[in-house]
């Protein structure tokens, strides 16, 4: 039988994409004035996912019968930047489903990356469009390939926007897993959950190590439960956090990220930690839940704090999901963050150490906030704005970071050109990319059930939709 084929008519043949979209938001957070803004639209480019514009609807027609593009109405929701979780391990999982050990030895590499798929999933269907990632915790490097699938031109699964640190350095005998048996050596059937180093000249060969795999961050646990063998004799003893490294070594570390463009960030628990950490100029420390000493109240430990630049990050979430909301930690972590609060300290982001806890629940950290008196709105600015301030990376910083802030609106940050981790987000400005989310939630009612994962009936990232009417759409 012969085949024919005719030439297509006008009809028939498929049209160019329309180059925009919009969307109109019922009302819009603004970071940057902690304002609900009311009846906006929002203009996308499709290409870059860049927004081309925000305008009152009152200041454009309303009557969009003759745009050709696509138009998403949100006018019973409100929008706001995509939330931003500034500590997460996408390759752990609750504590409560499986211990901390058992999970980095007994779970393959294999079977932690496609769970962490999985949780990169839950992350962004909860309306958290970036994340950062610090460290796989014995996964080794996986997390730059992850980075790749979720963060790259050619991404393959749906997930926030992502940074890693690779490997967090600590020194000798600090780190897990532990073996019992053999109690001199570090890890257990050679894994190790840090990369290991001693004295500067190994903590500046590692920073190197670990920036050339790929890194985007560094981390550094400055402080931690060194002597915890010492736990079944003396329990005091080996469950104190102490410093890990001294002061020279934690120079060589910082200054040799930031001399690279890197940042460093610190785990640190107790006051005398931080405060040399914060003097060498580290970016964010995480935990900070032991601001007291004898002679000083957190308060008093905060002033010192304040005025510096190096980001805050409380991880509220993992304390009160560990300690079930009891017990001298979570007191101490509670009340330190009250105190930031007394201080009215603003360089604070949120990011709930997510992995101790299910990923999905992230919001959980915005909630307890919320309940130890922090105001919804500057709580809203911390997980959206305020991270990306955190982590952004250095080339947005000092005096050319201003510079190249001010030319946003330039649309000068073409994703295509710059790549998915230097694109602004956090806000929603002509300029930055359109990572939005939008939930129907009342924020001065019910905080916790407008932030919520349930709640979440909108999710795109870099102008491409995930989640609509409440359902993933992959």
């Amino acid at each position: 039988m012969q085949l024919t084929a005719s030439a297509p008519t006008l009809e028939d043949q498929a049209q160019p994409a329309a180059p925009t979209k919009i969307v109109l938001a019922g009302k819009l957070f603004d970071p940057y004035t902690l304002q609900l803004l009311d009846n906006q639209a929002i203009t996308i480019c499709n290409d870059s996912g860049m927004i081309l514009d925000v305008s009152p609807l009152s200041a454009i027609s309303s009557n969009f019968a003759s745009f050709d593009g696509e138009v998403i109405d949100l006018r019973h929701l409100t929008v706001l930047p995509g939330f931003v979780d500034t500590h997460v391990h996408f390759f752990l999982h609750p504590y409560a489903e499986t211990s901390w050990v058992d999970q980095v030895t007994k779970e393959s590499i294999v079977e932690r990356t496609i769970k962490a798929t999985v949780h990169a999933k839950r992350t962004l269907m909860a309306g958290f469009t970036s994340v950062r990632d610090l460290g796989t915790e014995g996964a080794g490097d996986a997390d730059i390939a992850l980075r790749k699938c979720l963060s790259s031109p050619g991404a393959l699964i749906p997930g926030p926007r992502y940074f890693c640190v690779t490997r967090a350095i600590a020194p000798t005998g600090t780190y897990g897993p532990k073996s019992s048996l053999y109690v001199n050596k570090e890890g257990i059937d050679d894994v190790t959950g840090v990369d290991v180093a001693d004295g500067t000249q190994e903590c500046v060969k590692a920073v190197r190590r670990q920036i050339g795999a790929g890194a985007d961050w560094i981390k550094i646990y400055a402080d931690y439960a060194v002597r915890s063998r010492a736990s079944e004799v003396s329990r005091r003893v080996g469950a104190a956090s102490m410093a890990t490294f001294d002061y020279d070594e934690l120079k060589a570390m910082i200054c040799t990220a930031h001399a690279y463009g890197v940042k460093v960030a610190a785990h640190a628990t107790n006051r005398s930690t931080i405060i040399p950490l914060i003097s060498l100029g580290v970016d964010s420390i995480e935990h900070a839940y032991d601001m007291f000493t004898p002679d000083s109240t957190a308060v008093e430990m905060f002033e010192e704090y304040a005025g510096h630049k190096t980001k805050y990050v409380p991880t509220l979430a993992a304390y009160y999901t560990m300690t079930q909301e009891k017990g001298e930690i979570w007191d101490r972590a509670a009340n330190s963050f009250k105190a930031a609060l007394e201080l009215d300290l603003d360089n604070i982001s949120c990011g709930g150490d997510t992995g101790v806890f299910a990923h999905g629940a992230n919001a959980l950290e915005l909630s307890l906030m919320v309940r130890l008196g922090a105001d919804w709105r500057k709580v809203l600015r911390w997980a959206t704005l305020g991270g990306w301030e955190c982590i952004r990376s250095r080339m947005w910083e000092g005096e050319a970071g201003k510079t190249r802030l001010a030319q946003v609106g330039d649309l000068k940050e073409d994703p295509r050109i710059v790549g998915d981790n230097e694109v602004p987000f956090g806000a929603v400005r002509k300029g930055f990319i359109a990572d939005l989310i939008a939930t129907p939630g009342n924020f001065a009612a019910d905080f916790e059930g407008a932030v919520s994962a349930e709640s979440i009936q909108f999710v795109m990232k870099g102008g491409k939709i995930y989640k609509r009417d409440g359902l993933p759409l992959v």
